[in-house]
């Protein structure tokens, strides 16, 4: 009797928390379609508030990092920028960042401006020829540098980009270290006559060629974009989740071997906690863009006259109350839709 009653009390919980676990899935959803709904009737005005918050957040990151010149980082001079990029195309917000940039470095010395446009011509030159649409993230990079979690880069553009998004990150990573070589060292660089100009320059180099914490960086950042981007595209079930998990515990890997192989300071504490809120909000884009149902797969047969298809019917997840017990229709496809289909 007693293991009867103990197996009904946890059957009873059992279900209790799965009706939890339903209640907020469908809360979740429901908020979901909200916010579908919303960008679908006021899409515009939300891209050009965002993009003005976007552009906002980069300026004052630059000018945190690089505060040598007054009138630049002056809040109205921020917030004209910001605005301008609100409603203009993508790149003018990249090229803005990148004249920053350069204008703060003036602040310090002609030299270490003169380096900086090198370092940013030879980027945009590259990044132009390979991978022209992620221009954003050579900004994005040392952003989520500041806030601490680098790891969301090659995780969120894994997930939503292709392996190509790697050259551009590869540069953010360059263009962050960087601002911090130039941070950390400005006072040394202020106020040198001709021969220490030279030897800024030289020491610009030497610190970006020598630093081993941003090569470790640039290859953590290279493989698990790479691995999150062919994961999530294998036809395994859970491969978004799969693919989030394991790029945030291959950067952790990656950082935490360089730094014992190269003997190059790689901070735990950060690294943990930076990746696990990385890993998070790769949850967050995974339930946005690909949240679907894998209980209800079906396997689905096609013919034509050349061929049998076999097809594997993955339903996406809706409001619960509509979509529970529903199956996917069987439409009938021939084989060019199928074709078609199978390129996208």
């Amino acid at each position: 009797m007693n293991g009867g009653s103990e197996n009904w009390k946890h059957c009873t919980k059992r279900k209790k928390n799965n009706q939890e676990d339903s209640r907020m899935e469908n809360a979740l959803l429901e908020l979901k379609g909200k916010l579908k709904m919303l960008y679908a009737s006021y899409g515009s005005y939300l891209l050009v508030l965002f993009k003005f918050l976007l552009a906002f957040l980069v300026f004052e990151e630059i000018n945190r990092l690089l505060p040598y010149v007054e009138g630049l980082d002056q809040i109205f001079v921020v917030l004209l920028a910001s605005l301008i990029c609100s409603i203009m195309p993508w790149n003018l917000m990249v090229f803005l960042g990148m004249g920053l940039i350069v204008g703060q470095c003036y602040g310090i010395g002609i030299e270490i401006a003169g380096f900086a446009l090198a370092l940013i011509v030879i980027m945009v030159i590259l990044y132009l020829r390979f991978t022209p649409q992620d221009a954003l993230v050579l900004l994005l990079t040392p952003v989520a540098f500041s806030f601490g979690v680098p790891c969301l880069i090659p995780i969120g553009y894994g997930l939503t980009r292709t392996p190509s998004s790697a050259i551009s990150a590869g540069f953010g990573v360059i263009l962050y270290y960087f601002m911090e070589l130039v941070s950390d060292n400005a006072s040394v660089l202020t106020g040198a006559d001709k021969e220490e100009k030279i030897q800024n320059l030289q020491f610009l180099s030497d610190g970006l060629m020598k630093n081993q914490e941003m090569m470790v960086t640039i290859i953590a950042f290279v493989t698990v974009l790479v691995i999150v981007y062919v994961v999530r595209r294998l036809e395994v079930e859970y491969a978004w989740h799969i693919a989030v998990f394991g790029g945030g515990i291959a950067y952790m890997i990656i950082m935490a071997a360089g730094g014992i192989f190269l003997e190059a300071t790689i901070p735990v504490v950060p690294l943990v906690a930076g990746t696990m809120v990385s890993v998070f909000v790769g949850e967050i884009l995974e339930f946005f863009f690909f949240h679907v149902d894998y209980k209800r797969t079906e396997r689905l047969q096609f013919e034509d006259d050349e061929y049998y298809y076999y097809v594997k019917a993955v339903p996406k997840i809706k409001d619960m109350k509509k979509t529970s017990g529903r199956k996917p229709e069987e439409v009938p496809m021939d084989s060019a839709t199928i074709r078609n289909r199978e390129r996208e």
